[in-house]
């Protein structure tokens, strides 16, 4: 019996869903995918996360790494150097976190009142 055969991410109880709840956010999905090229400090990141707030970041951060999708690494110096990289379990998830960016960018035209015309396509 594999580890996961108990788990049932629509089981209202199932610890699944905190993590389902943390990668479906865009900004846990758009911070994986920027630190997916290598290690990135805060101030990177928030600029590159165009539109996100320093709180929110922190705390985005925080649950990633928290839940082990992030490390976050400080270096002694003046001033105080932090960089946050991804996990093995990071990289793992930024591929299908990848596929999905990549599917909303190819296919926003087609999508509602987003962009597009509603229902063209469907």
């Amino acid at each position: 019996m594999d580890e996961h055969d108990h788990h049932d991410v629509y089981a209202a109880q199932c610890p699944c869903r905190e993590v389902l709840d943390l990668l479906a956010n865009k900004w846990s999905a758009l911070a994986i995918g920027a630190m997916a090229q290598g290690p990135q400090r805060f101030g990177m990141l928030q600029r590159r996360l165009d539109g996100i707030s320093p709180k929110v970041l922190t705390n985005t951060l925080r649950r990633l790494e928290g839940m082990g999708f992030v490390d976050r690494t400080v270096y002694p110096s003046v001033p105080l150097h932090v960089e946050y990289a991804l996990t093995d379990l990071g990289r793992s998830v930024g591929e299908p976190l990848a596929q999905l960016r990549d599917w909303v960018e190819r296919h926003l035209d087609k999508i509602g009142p987003t962009g597009g015309t509603a229902g063209e396509g469907r």
